[in-house]
């Protein structure tokens, strides 16, 4: 492909807009598409050079890739919801009429590209696309690993798809690995964040143990992590937030189920980690012998991860309507989030209990030390009380 080649992203979100600055940076055009209007307006506002945002389907109609790059979430019964998926791919069979490369990165159970994309596509509009996958390994706020130096999976449904795809990758990723099949790309990505999922649950529930017997967690793991082989560092937590960690590991264990498996590990690993917030309150009402009622407590970082603004799945919400069930006065402070559920970020101030449940680095904790009960979930504060 020809760096003159016009890209069209499907998703402006964080994965799409990131792809979106890696992609012109190399001097291809790119043209983003969100059907988010408030979001559009925003990315327009910027003029950023070789970069177009719009919510007009018809604009993608002269791109020669298209990447998809949109949310795949679950339903409220945890199975796997490919709705915006789903719309994606019906605009590419109404707006794109001659063959062009189009790439999934949007995560999903293996068989995705080649079912749930090329099938339908073809089915309305029978053109013959190239097709490959090529997961998303986006991981928002860090600051070392980015599209250009994590490597990247990819693999089409033919060989000409894999070798678009690859030199589209390479022209912007340092380290592009071919797989034999989209199959096999698509399992790696969930298989990658379900062995987060299961070892972060693993270190909760000996959290639990070592507060239970009066050993310091933290000092456990940072014995364990002397070793120099066969162990890998996890730390414990409020459980798990974010777009990967509490909904890839399902979307396997969905695949697995329609091939008459169940992989029971995860399933015990998303109710350990989903039982945290519940868990924490609970510790926190033994020590105040069971009443919370009209006690001020603020949650502190409403965001599943330090400095982004990212509440998706994020452990604070459950505790906060816990602690409200209670009869708790519940606030919270959260700098980067600021605005949520038409509730306002609370300074740390004279509430009787503050919760550490996510940790921005511009956290003041000194701010702290006039609450007279906090509970630090992240387990890294030495003057406050932890898991």
């Amino acid at each position: 492909m020809a760096k003159k080649d016009c890209v069209g992203i499907i998703g402006q979100g964080y994965v799409g807009s990131a792809l979106a600055s890696a992609v012109t940076s190399v001097g291809y055009k790119v043209v983003g598409y969100d059907n988010n209007k408030e979001l559009v307006n925003n990315l327009q506002s910027k003029k950023l050079e070789n970069y177009t945002a719009t919510n007009d389907p018809s604009d993608l109609s002269e791109c020669q890739i298209i990447v998809i790059a949109v949310p795949t979430p679950l339903k409220d019964n945890k199975l796997p919801d490919l709705s915006y998926l789903n719309l994606a791919v019906n605009l590419i069979a109404k707006y794109i009429q001659s063959p062009i490369l189009i790439i999934n990165e949007s995560t999903s159970y293996p068989g995705t590209l080649r079912n749930e994309i090329a099938a339908i596509i073809e089915k309305i509009q029978p053109i013959k696309h190239l097709y490959a996958a090529a997961p998303e390994r986006v991981d928002p706020s860090n600051e070392y690993w980015n599209l250009k130096n994590t490597p990247r999976l990819i693999s089409g449904l033919c060989e000409k798809a894999t070798t678009q795809a690859f030199d589209f990758y390479s022209t912007f990723t340092d380290d592009v690995k071919i797989v034999s099949s989209p199959e096999i790309a698509e399992a790696a990505k969930l298989f990658e964040n379900t062995f987060r999922q299961v070892n972060i649950s693993l270190v909760n529930e000996f959290s639990k143990l070592t507060r239970l017997v009066g050993l310091d967690v933290n000092e456990v793991l940072d014995a364990a992590e002397t070793k120099p082989f066969g162990f890998l560092k996890f730390t414990p937590g409020a459980g798990v937030g974010g777009h990967c960690i509490p909904i890839d590991p399902l979307y396997l264990n969905y695949y697995a189920k329609i091939n008459n498996f169940e992989m029971k590990l995860i399933t015990l690993a998303d109710e350990i980690n989903s039982e945290m917030p519940q868990y924490i309150v609970s510790m926190i009402k033994k020590d105040y012998g069971d009443e919370l009622k009209e006690k001020k407590i603020i949650i502190v970082g409403l965001a599943y991860k330090a400095n982004t603004s990212d509440i998706r799945e994020s452990p604070s919400l459950p505790m906060i309507r816990l602690l409200r069930s209670e009869g708790a006065e519940v606030y919270w402070n959260d700098d980067l989030v600021k605005i949520w559920n038409a509730e306002s970020s609370t300074k740390i101030k004279d509430q009787d209990i503050a919760i550490i449940v996510t940790r921005h680095s511009n956290l003041d904790l000194n701010e702290l030390e006039r609450i007279p009960y906090v509970f630090d979930s992240t387990g890294k504060s030495v003057f406050v009380k932890k898991i």
